[in-house]
C-alpha cells in the first residue's frame, strides 16, 4: 500500500458539495492499494501511522504520534499515488489495485482505523473528491507498505 501523509492543522473532504469527513488537528492520510496487497500490509501501515512521531514535543522537536496527541485521522482514498509518469506525458495507473480490491482494503483499513483510534474520518471509495487541509510545518511523508 501507498500512502502519503500530512501533517494538519485541520483537514475536510466534500463531495458534491457536502462534507463526508473532517479532523481537526492530525493528519490527512491519502492512501492508495496496489496489486497484491492484502489486509496484512493495511494493519502494518496503520500500526506505522498511529505511532509515527511526527508532532511536536513541548521542546519543538518531531517526537510525539498522532496517538501521543490525541490528533484526528482523516483517510482518503487516492489511486494515483500508483501514477507511473516514466513513458510519455500520460500516467498509468495501472500499478493501482483493481477497484473491488481497491474498495475493500480501504474500507478494511477504515474499520481498523476506527477500531483504534478515537478521531478518524473518511472520504468516499471512487468519488469525485475535493480535499482541502490547512498543512501544518508544512510535514507530508510518503510511505509504501510491501
Amino acid at each position: 500500500m501507498i500512502a502519503v501523509l500530512q501533517r494538519v492543522k485541520q483537514a475536510r473532504v466534500e463531495v458534491a458539495g457536502a462534507v463526508v469527513g473532517a479532523v481537526g488537528p492530525g493528519l490527512l492520510m491519502l492512501v492508495c492499494a496496489e496489486p497484491g496487497d492484502g489486509e496484512a500490509q493495511a494493519d502494518k501501515l496503520l500500526a506505522k501511522v498511529l505511532k509515527l512521531r511526527i508532532f511536536s514535543d513541548a521542546a519543538g522537536k518531531m517526537n510525539q504520534s498522532l496517538q501521543d496527541i490525541g490528533g484526528g485521522l482523516l483517510i482518503v482514498s487516492q489511486f494515483t499515488l500508483a501514477a507511473d509518469t516514466s513513458g510519455g506525458n500520460r500516467p498509468s495507473f495501472s500499478g493501482a489495485a483493481p477497484a473491488e480490491l481497491g474498495r475493500h482494503l480501504y474500507n478494511y483499513l477504515l474499520a481498523q482505523a476506527r477500531a483504534a483510534h478515537p478521531e478518524v474520518g473518511a472520504g468516499e471509495f471512487g468519488a469525485d473528491m475535493q480535499v482541502h487541509l490547512v498543512n501544518d510545518g508544512p510535514v507530508t511523508i510518503p510511505m509504501r507498505m510491501q
